[in-house]
């Protein structure tokens, strides 16, 4: 093979330092931006609060230049593309199954008798189908720390104390046993080094008569084996007589038949007329399937805004949200020991990355409103008249109106959060996909979930809708949408099929 010299032309996209910075802190959420700001004042001297002392003031040259940078930035925006900008799908919940967490998606308490659950809470950051605003939540104790606290006033002997103790630390976050009552008496023996069966035999003995001591504790229902257990021990609590009787038998073995709604089987498995099983499920609709719930971590975070809708004459106008805005500023201490210096060597570009730092920081809060800004006249019928007014709406048309890239659109609308008159959501939230009607429009798919939630609010409860009713019904309204279209915005609601929401 003969070595050759060849000349060739190419064209490729270099990114600076600067606009590798702009795009990162473009995309992070409030979160992550003010860990990214403390880590930042950690590393360079010159950069502090503002209120640390005096410092420089930007001016609008600075932002003259942040503009320029934003422009800059955007062009190269197609080819530094995260994964995460495209939104994921969201997988639907499992009805119909006895195991806990789906009975409790397709029988929990509130829907045994027909009555749908209402919708789930989002991490806010899934696609645009199955968003839905966070709740806020308080941490308390743990539902270990509340047992202890209970095993403390309880007067037992020693054994019975570490054996309670052991099945304490064996409870998982619902409240349940973590394996079956031989299994922590195999890892007991073998962390204690029991070796002779007899041993053995008496360890698992003490763990029984120590289950029997928790079972007894607050919240009723906490260490049992399974769902039907659970209920069982909450039952007990109840009041003698023919309904409890029939409600510890569907309890014991016919969950399924209870899931199903399935009346005539269940009063033909457990021998008791149709008005018994009926107060037999009002008392299982009574009980708790996860005791240990209520003493859940706080998983849920705040979400903080980002910017706020207010009104203004008969528009609406976007505003910075001030709390989620770091106030930052050159040192003018710092910058002045290094004025007049030739050269400057490191401290220079120290100073230099500080303003770099907080121009970027101002554009990426720009770049936030501007986008906002697009979104909310876009959306001028969803601040009148809620999400039933919400338009079809995809990240190319605000890219397209703003000048910028798509990719952009997407870095600037995720995990950022807009307080509006109907509660905070993400940005995301106000995209969603075009559905065609009969006078050949288009309706946004968000608007459909929520006439899906009025028609199911609004259904008889002895005969639900079904999905194919519920099409029919959006026909009538002029929208044509297909029963698996229906189903699947169905379960991102986190509303039951119409076999599980139809009252018994």
């Amino acid at each position: 093979m003969k070595p050759t010299l060849q000349v060739r032309l190419s064209q490729h996209l270099a990114l600076t330092p600067q606009l590798q910075q702009s795009i990162r802190l473009l995309q992070l959420s409030t979160l992550e931006l003010h860990q990214e700001v403390e880590q930042m004042l950690d590393q360079n001297p010159f950069l502090e609060t503002e209120d640390e002392g005096p410092g420089f003031e930007f001016t609008s040259v600075d932002r003259a230049s942040s503009t320029s940078q934003r422009e800059e930035a955007d062009s190269a925006g197609a080819s530094v593309g995260e994964g995460g900008d495209e939104p994921s799908g969201m997988d639907s919940a499992d009805f119909g199954t006895t195991e806990r967490d789906d009975w409790e998606n397709g029988t929990e308490r509130d829907d045994f008798d027909g009555i749908r659950e209402t919708p789930g809470t989002g991490s806010g950051q899934g696609n645009d189908d199955d968003f839905e605003p966070q709740e806020r939540s308080v941490s308390g104790p743990t539902l270990q720390e509340h047992l202890r606290q209970q095993l403390l006033g309880m007067r037992l002997s020693a054994q019975d104390a570490a054996a309670v103790h052991v099945l304490i630390e064996s409870i998982d976050e619902d409240g349940y046993l973590d394996g079956t009552l031989e299994d922590i008496a195999e890892r007991v023996a073998d962390s204690l080094g029991l070796g002779d069966l007899d041993d053995r035999d008496e360890l698992l003995d003490q763990l029984r008569c120590g289950l029997a001591w928790l079972q007894s504790m607050e919240p009723s229902g906490v260490g049992a084996a399974n769902l039907g257990d659970c209920l069982c021990l909450q039952l007990r609590h109840r009041p003698a007589g023919p309904a409890r009787d029939c409600a510890m038998a569907i309890a014991r073995g016919h969950l399924e038949l209870l899931a199903r709604r399935d009346l005539k089987k269940l009063a033909a498995a457990t021998h008791a007329d149709e008005a018994t099983v009926k107060a037999a499920q009002a008392l299982i609709v009574a009980c708790e399937p996860k005791p240990g719930r209520p003493f859940a971590p706080a998983e849920s975070l705040i979400v903080v805004p980002d910017v706020i809708v207010v009104k203004s004459g008969r528009n609406w106008k976007v505003t910075l949200n001030p709390d989620v805005m770091p106030k930052l500023r050159v040192s003018e201490l710092y910058a002045q020991a290094i004025r007049g210096q030739r050269g400057g060597g490191n401290l220079s570009a120290r100073l230099q990355e500080a303003r770099w730092f907080i121009r970027n920081i101002q554009q990426r809060f720009d770049t936030i409103q501007r986008v906002s800004q697009a979104i909310v006249e876009r959306q001028k019928a969803f601040f009148t008249h809620g999400e039933i007014a919400m338009k079809p709406l995809v990240l190319r048309e605000i890219a397209d109106e703003l000048g910028l890239h798509e990719s952009t659109i997407s870095r600037v609308t995720t995990a950022k959060y807009m307080a509006t008159p109907f509660g905070t959501f993400e940005l995301k939230y106000f995209f969603g996909s075009s559905l065609n009607t009969d006078a050949g429009g288009n309706a946004s798919s968000t608007a459909v979930r929520a006439l899906i939630k009025q028609f199911v609010a609004a259904e008889d409860t002895k005969k639900p809708l079904s999905d194919s009713q519920i099409a029919d019904m959006l026909e009538e309204q002029g929208i044509q949408v297909a029963r698996r279209t229906v189903a699947k915005y169905r379960e991102a609601l986190k509303i039951a099929p119409a076999n599980l929401r139809k009252a018994m």
